[in-house]
């Protein structure tokens, strides 16, 4: 019931009411004028109650030197401002760390809908086989080595071996790998991946909790729940402001038999401008951000984000689009041109479903479309149809070997392909390689150069990627990065992340998918794209690219030095404003009033200062 009670006052509604209260006991005290009951009662009882609630539970529950916050200073200058009848005094340190506590608030919250999100991806039943009938069963009743069939376009249930039929799988929740690959017996699947095209039955090897995608979901709770915010700048100074405001309160009252200087000594030290230096520098950077299309979830963020020294990429949607372009045409028979060439394969693919044939059809247009005939899709292989009376085939190696036909003078051109990383549609007519196509996930334009702003940073680049290690290699090559770590699942990109944290590196993660999503959260700061990127993703992470403008990053790291030392600026500003304070209350030229004013002032310069960052010019 108290909590509810203190929740309630320290909303902001009330800490408003309690504000225009302060205000109007000023004015009464400007003007001369006395009522029966001084306004300021409101706002010691809005603003205080919570204040004093928070400084006794920290005493209760907190352990060691926790105990010890800026609310027990505050609390303590407020019992001994109402003791001397200063009532306005009381009431302004209590509204000041109401007003901080709101804004840091502000500052911090975190949506957390992107787990549900997350959940979603598991499907609630699976097709089980069994005595060579077919029945559909709750996902919780699937065991180990159940046979499960899975058709086209639905999401795999559970991980297992393939032991029945041929597909391509799109398994880019979890290895974020930008094209579907093809499985035949024997290889494994996971579950949350999407089977494409064939039919087929897989054996359970892991089911339930130990299944790939719950431990993903179950991962990314557990790294949530450990990734505490920071704690307040205030409270890490409370631990030496208490005991010397105390110490010294309490000699001035010894040696000078005043009270009042030693409650004005209570009330100027209260770190009021220590509470409002964090969350204004941080409002301002992030309204600064917003402006920039970066959003920013949290000041802690914005902190860490100051600190951090190496930044690893995940690929395919980051670094990359995420879509296959073709890359390479070449022609073996020179008994076809180009033109005819690509309007014949177009003919093929124009009835295909596989990105590779839709990718080829957005880029490759025919002046003189084609139409086939007699068209077949072989799922995991490719496709063939006729076209003029002449049989063509299109796909990978495998399509070809079964079909007879020679791939003998096109293996330096395929080696040359697959060393540059890239998916190769093999083209045979009449029973001859006519060419091949190349295809690759395209670079974003902006990726080179924003990977060279960051080494002029003394930024250090990791490339995180589920593609297989050649393709990793010529990326990074294409980019400059000389950091790999390829053929990786979720839980491998996550552990990488601890690996680099381990050796003392502050990490921050960039991502688009589901599968970075536990990296982004064990990230010291995670960085999502947010305009393609997953819901998922832009739920794990801290901050959020809306434009998906890679070339921000460096913006975004200049910004967070700047908020760091704009706060430190703060600080310091403050504990001189507090010294200079101390020493005329000890004088007497303060009183708990004029003092509270005083210190006040020192709040407003902090604010000035946090509010400069909104329109400082960062070279983007």
């Amino acid at each position: 019931m108290l909590k509810k009670i203190t929740d309630f006052l320290a909303g902001i509604p009330m800490t408003i009411v309690g504000g225009l209260f302060l205000i109007l006991s000023l004015c009464i005290s400007l003007a001369g004028r006395t009522f029966p009951v001084d306004p300021a009662w409101i706002s010691v009882v809005i603003c205080g109650i919570p204040l004093l609630y928070l400084a006794i539970w920290r005493l209760i529950c907190n352990k060691g030197i926790a105990r010890i916050s800026s609310a027990l200073l505050i609390s303590i200058a407020m019992v001994a401002a109402i003791a001397i009848n200063d009532l306005f005094a009381a009431g302004e340190v209590a509204f000041i760390m109401a007003l901080g506590a709101i804004l840091e608030d502000k500052t911090t919250e975190r949506a957390q809908k992107g787990l549900k999100k997350l959940i979603s991806l598991v499907p609630r039943s699976a097709r089980r086989i069994k005595d060579g009938h077919e029945e559909q069963i709750p996902l919780e009743e699937v065991q180990v080595d159940d046979i499960i069939r899975i058709l086209p376009g639905e999401s795999i249930p559970v991980d297992g071996i393939i032991i029945a039929g041929i597909t391509s799988i799109d398994q880019s929740v979890m290895t974020g790998e930008s094209l579907p690959v093809d499985k035949s017996l024997g290889d494994e699947v996971f579950s949350g991946t999407m089977n494409l095209y064939g039919s087929i039955d897989i054996k359970a090897q892991k089911v339930g909790k130990d299944s790939s995608l719950e431990q993903l979901i179950r991962l990314v709770q557990e790294a949530n729940e450990k990734k505490a915010p920071i704690q307040r700048i205030a409270d890490r100074w409370a631990s030496w402001l208490v005991p010397a405001a105390l110490l010294i309160a309490i000699l001035a009252y010894a040696f000078t038999g005043n009270i009042v200087k030693a409650v004005t000594v209570l009330v100027v030290f209260c770190p009021c401008a220590l509470v409002l230096a964090t969350p204004t520098a941080i409002m301002a950077a992030i309204g600064q951000a917003t402006k920039k299309g970066v959003i920013i979830k949290s000041g802690d963020a914005l902190e860490k984000m100051g600190k951090v020294d190496t930044i690893a990429f995940d690929k395919t949607g980051t670094l990359t689009y995420g879509k296959p372009v073709v890359s390479d045409v070449v022609i073996l028979d020179p008994s076809y041109s180009s033109t005819e060439f690509i309007s014949i394969i177009c003919a093929v693919e124009r009835r295909s479903e596989h990105p590779l044939a839709k990718a080829l059809l957005i880029q490759q247009t025919a002046s003189s479309p084609k139409e086939a005939s007699s068209f077949m899709m072989e799922a995991g292989k490719g496709v063939r149809a006729t076209v003029e009376g002449k049989t063509v085939l299109c796909g990978n190696a495998r399509l070809l070997h079964e079909a007879g036909i020679s791939l003998e003078g096109s293996e330096e051109a395929m080696n040359m392909l697959i060393g540059e990383g890239k998916a190769i549609m093999i083209a045979a007519i009449d029973g001859k390689v006519t060419g091949l196509v190349g295809f690759s996930d395209e670079l974003r334009k902006e990726s080179r150069t924003m990977i060279s702003r960051l080494s002029a940073l003394d930024m250090r680049g990791v490339l995180l990627t589920g593609d297989n290690s050649r393709t990793a290699k010529h990326i990074a090559s294409s980019l400059g990065l000389t950091e790999i770590r390829s053929d990786l699942l979720p839980l491998q990109k996550a552990s990488v992340i601890d690996e680099l944290r381990s050796e003392g590196r502050t990490v921050a993660m960039i991502g688009d998918g589901v599968n970075d999503a536990l990296a982004l959260k064990s990230a010291d700061v995670g960085i999502a794209m947010g305009a393609i990127g997953s819901d998922i993703a832009i739920e794990a992470a801290d901050i959020a690219l809306m434009g998906d403008d890679i070339s921000k990053i460096p913006y975004l790291k200049r910004l967070s030095n700047a908020t760091v030392s704009t706060i430190r600026l703060s600080i310091s500003l403050s504990l001189c404003i507090n010294a200079i304070a101390i020493i005329l209350s000890l004088l007497g030229l303060l009183t708990p009033t004029t003092g509270a004013l005083v210190h006040n002032a020192g709040s407003v310069f902090v604010v000035m200062i946090a509010a400069l960052l909104y329109d400082r010019k960062f070279d983007d």
